[in-house]
């Protein structure tokens, strides 16, 4: 138990060693706005691989948002009353993502930040 909490700390910090720090420092701005327009870093700063990891992790995350919305929305009367409860989940995502992006950190979003899309 206790080595796998090791080797989750070691590949984090791994993670988060492959973004150059001029790279997180000039871009935190643009990783955060990730958040609210997920295109708007591939567009200002497209060079940026930490920009461009916080734009990956906000489209799976209106991805996921809009997929589980249409799939509630098709189930009656339980669906119905899923979706507020589905969107309070999204959007503290989106509060941690922002948080991170702001932050200068390269965490996954939990549930879905391992999805890769923008590469």
């Amino acid at each position: 138990m206790n080595e796998q909490k090791h080797l989750k700390q070691e590949l984090d910090s791994a993670q988060e060693n492959i973004y150059t720090p001029e790279d997180i420092e000039n871009n935190k701005t643009m990783a955060g706005l990730a958040y609210l327009l997920f295109f708007l870093p591939l567009l200002a700063c497209p060079e940026s691989r930490y920009a461009k990891f916080h734009a990956n992790q906000a489209l799976i995350l209106l991805i996921a948002a809009i997929a589980g919305n249409v799939v509630l929305g098709i189930i009656p009367i339980i669906g119905w009353l899923l979706i507020p409860i589905y969107g309070i989940g999204v959007l503290i995502l989106g509060i941690m993502g922002l948080v991170n992006g702001f932050g200068g950190k390269a965490k996954e979003l939990p549930l879905i930040g391992k999805f890769t899309i923008l590469k």
